[in-house]
This record gives C-alpha cells, sequence and structure tokens, in this order.
C-alpha cells in the first residue's frame, strides 16, 4: 500500500492545521479551526483514498474499528484510562464474543503450539489465504527458556501452568484457569478493555485447533514451558 502526492499533501494538511491549533493556544483564535469530529472524518477520508486493497489484505479489514476499540483510542488520545463502568460494560460484550471449544476439548497439541508462537506469517498481502496464521507470541513474551528471541510487551509466560499451581489440566480445580487462559486468548479484551493483545479467535486470526495448541503449550505439564 502507498500513498500519491496528492494524499501525501491531505496528510500535511491534517498536520498543519493541528499545528496551527496548537499555535494559537491560549485562548487565542485560530482561522484554520477544525472539530475533533471533522479531523476524524478527514483522517478517515485520506485513509480510504490512500490505501487500496492487495491480495488478501483488505483495508475495509485492516482499519475496520469497533465499540471496544474506539472508546480504547478515544481514551488513548485523552491520556486517561477508561472508567471503571465503561470497562466493565465492555469486557462483559467482549466476553460474549467468545466461543468455548467443540466437545470441552480445551487442550491440543503443545508442539504444535510452540510452533505456532514462533511464526508470526500470516494476513500480509504476500501470504496465501490458505496459509495458517501463526500466533506470533514470542513477539510480546517470553515462554519457553530455550528461545533467547522475545518481547517483553507482555509478561513472561514461562512457567504459566507451574505458576498457578495447574498440575492435571483436566482436574475440576485447574477448570476456572484453563478456561481462563483459552479466552483470554480468544479475546483479551474480554478481561482487560483495552488489552493491546490481539483478539486472535474473535478475529479469525486463529482458528479453534490453533487456540487450543496455545493452551496446551501454556498449560500442558510436559509443555516445556512448565519444566
Amino acid at each position: 500500500m502507498k500513498m500519491n502526492r496528492k494524499h501525501v499533501f491531505a496528510l500535511s494538511l491534517v498536520a498543519a492545521v493541528v499545528v496551527a491549533g496548537c499555535a494559537a493556544g491560549g485562548g487565542a483564535s485560530s482561522s484554520v479551526s477544525m472539530t475533533s469530529a471533522e479531523l476524524d472524518a478527514l483522517t478517515r477520508k485520506i485513509v480510504n483514498e490512500s490505501f487500496h486493497d492487495k491480495g488478501i489484505v483488505k483495508v475495509k479489514t485492516a482499519f475496520a474499528d469497533d465499540e471496544t476499540l474506539k472508546a480504547c483510542n478515544a481514551a488513548d488520545v485523552a491520556g486517561k484510562p477508561l472508567d471503571e463502568a465503561t470497562a466493565k460494560r465492555l469486557e462483559a460484550l467482549n466476553l460474549q464474543t467468545i466461543k468455548w471449544p467443540t466437545g470441552g476439548k480445551y487442550l491440543g497439541d503443545w508442539k504444535e503450539g510452540e510452533k505456532l508462537a514462533q511464526s508470526g506469517r500470516g494476513m500480509t498481502w504476500t501470504d496465501d489465504a490458505k496459509t495458517p496464521n501463526g500466533g506470533n507470541c514470542y513477539n510480546c513474551h517470553q515462554i519457553d527458556k530455550k528461545e533467547i528471541s522475545f518481547g517483553t510487551i507482555g509478561p513472561s509466560l514461562y512457567h504459566y501452568g507451574k505458576l498457578r499451581g495447574v498440575k492435571d489440566p483436566n482436574a475440576p480445580e485447574a477448570r476456572a484457569m484453563v478456561e481462563y487462559t483459552w479466552g483470554k486468548i480468544w479475546n483479551s479484551k474480554a478481561y482487560n478493555a483495552c488489552s493491546n493483545m490481539p483478539r486472535a479467535g474473535h478475529k479469525g486470526i486463529l482458528t479453534e485447533k490453533q487456540v487450543a495448541d496455545l493452551v496446551a503449550l501454556l498449560l500442558d505439564p510436559n509443555s516445556p514451558v512448565n519444566k
């Protein structure tokens, strides 16, 4: 996706408007004035005109938002967190979107889960729609201690199940943690409205089987994560 000169100029105009508004601060009026809603509308127009579909990547999907994203983006711009009531309401909405595993089978194959965690492929214009997406989990988390390349945006997941006392994922006492882990991967915003973690299952990034494999990676006692 690329922008032509006309669109670059349009973006520059938006920047100029913002700068002009800032320069006229302290109560002074400005000859160039746009409301927040007008700036949002102009930005959407520029984005829609500047980007185009290519391969499996569709502009409509790439820039799609919903009530949760709109609220969290607005809070981010305002520089303050969502109020508790709004956060709880949005979390409840996202919780309703979680698809629980068919037949109640939460754990898959941890070996496949490790492959998923390592893979960052998928959802780009150079990818094939038939190629399974990766989870890209190591981009934000430490998982297996043997892997020395990992991100720190999210918490370490090393010893995830062990630290949470999960000795047997199939035991009744482990059920709450197993369900939470599944739900967190499926739609992280059900537990933290403005979480930076992708809503992997809800957004169709990962399949039900892939989510089960990642749950196994985190909770199976035989997984290197818990060794």
